[in-house]
């Protein structure tokens, strides 16, 4: 190892977004790959929307000038789409030049204070840790399996993560062992490795395990202190329909990631951004790097706001084809299939006798990735992405080959 870089470094493992990609290319024609492993829309953007993207990319965009740093234009259209989400109830005239239409919005609407935005949720995370837990000031908490980069990106800054296991059962985080091991952090003095617990991270629904938070789970967050950060990912809202960020008013010590990657199918263009109490984003905006997201980027993510009802449409879709998949599933006695709330769907393997279910898991893995299905194999079991009805098709016969 070169002598300047740090030796915790040494035993951390790069991430590998696509597993394997570049056998896959080897053996398969692009259009014969069936991937499933990133939870990403099958469909493209409609080619009316490309054609107008590239039309307003001529038009608009100066190469030679650095993109809008504020991101004025983007925040106010992401505000108005995430007060959308807060009035399911109320129906919404098309917008206009004064916001929502007609529709009056409470007292706690949000505003373009409220948000932030990320090159991908991952810069935001990352942000995030810098401002509340890097030089020692402080050790994050989560429950696994989760998304893997929370803990990633805080071993590559050098910040401790504290973590318990979810119920075996049920994916739930297990509330009693998650009081005591943030209460042991939270105890830390000189004599103790890590400092106490400042950030908490959950998704909802959980990644790769699709459940939502449960109203236990939820009243324990609320019950942590302020001086605790409590990020809670809502990556797949758009396939739940079940947001907390009506309580980002009673809870400033929240904060709501959530991205342009899956239901917008702006996944190549990495968007993500924060909604939060002004205090918090702004504290973010003093640590991103400047110009942090291109033109090209801005202008892909308000015309996906724009065309929203548009590319939400298939929204039904992937719940209807989910529920296909799980139904198809479960007819395996061999597989344990969890309910999910998300583009995706979580299973184990039950061991057959002599097996372990880590080993069956690579197994059916990898004669998957033979014949051009790509899932994730991950937490100890088998994440699938929704794709379109033939992609599920295929999987679901290709499964039942691999168990029969």
């Amino acid at each position: 190892m070169l002598p300047f870089i740090r030796q915790d470094l040494a035993e951390l493992t790069a991430y590998t977004p696509h597993p394997g990609s570049a056998s896959e290319e080897s053996a398969h024609s692009e259009s014969a790959i069936d991937r499933l492993d990133t939870n990403e829309c099958p469909y493209d953007l409609p080619e009316e929307l490309k054609q107008k993207l590239a039309w307003t990319y001529q038009q608009l965009i100066e190469t030679n000038r650095y993109p809008d740093g504020g991101h004025a234009a983007l925040k106010e259209a992401i505000a108005q789409y995430v007060n959308e989400s807060l009035a399911e109830s109320i129906p919404v005239p098309p917008l206009n030049k004064g916001g929502l239409g007609g529709v009056k919005l409470p007292k706690t609407a949000i505003t373009a204070d409220n948000i932030s935005v990320g090159n991908g949720s991952d810069e935001l995370i990352r942000s995030l840790l810098i401002a509340t837990c890097l030089g020692g000031s402080g050790s994050i908490f989560v429950a696994n399996p989760t998304f893997s980069m929370y803990g990633i990106m805080a071993q590559t800054l050098g910040i401790p993560v504290v973590s318990v296991r979810r119920k075996p059962e049920t994916f739930e985080i297990d509330i009693e062992a998650a009081k005591r091991a943030i209460l042991s952090e939270g105890c830390a003095n000189d004599q103790n490795q890590n400092p106490p617990v400042r950030i908490v991270f959950v998704v909802h629904p959980n990644s790769p395990t699709a459940n939502a938070l449960t109203t236990n789970e939820i009243e324990w967050l609320s019950s942590l202190p302020d001086n605790i950060l409590v990020v809670i990912d809502e990556a797949y809202f758009e396939f739940s329909q079940n947001t907390l960020a009506g309580k980002l008013s009673e809870h400033p010590n929240w904060i709501i990631l959530r991205t342009f990657s899956k239901a917008f199918r702006l996944a190549s263009m990495r968007v993500g951004y924060a909604i939060a109490h002004p205090e918090l984003t702004a504290t973010l905006e003093k640590i991103r790097l400047p110009y942090n997201l291109p033109a090209f980027s801005q202008l892909a993510a308000e015309l996906a706001l724009a065309q929203r009802q548009l590319l939400l449409a298939v929204i039904p879709e992937t719940i209807s084809e989910r529920a296909k998949l799980i139904a198809a599933l479960t007819q395996h006695q061999k597989l344990q299939i969890l309910p999910s709330a998300a583009n995706f769907v979580y299973l184990r393997v039950k061991a057959s006798e002599g097996e372990s279910a880590e080993v069956e898991h690579k197994q059916i893995m990898q004669q998957l990735k033979a014949q051009g299905t790509l899932i994730r194999h991950t937490g100890g079991g088998l994440r699938i992405t929704v794709g379109s009805p033939e992609e599920n098709q295929r999987t679901c016969d290709r499964i039942a080959a691999i168990l029969t």
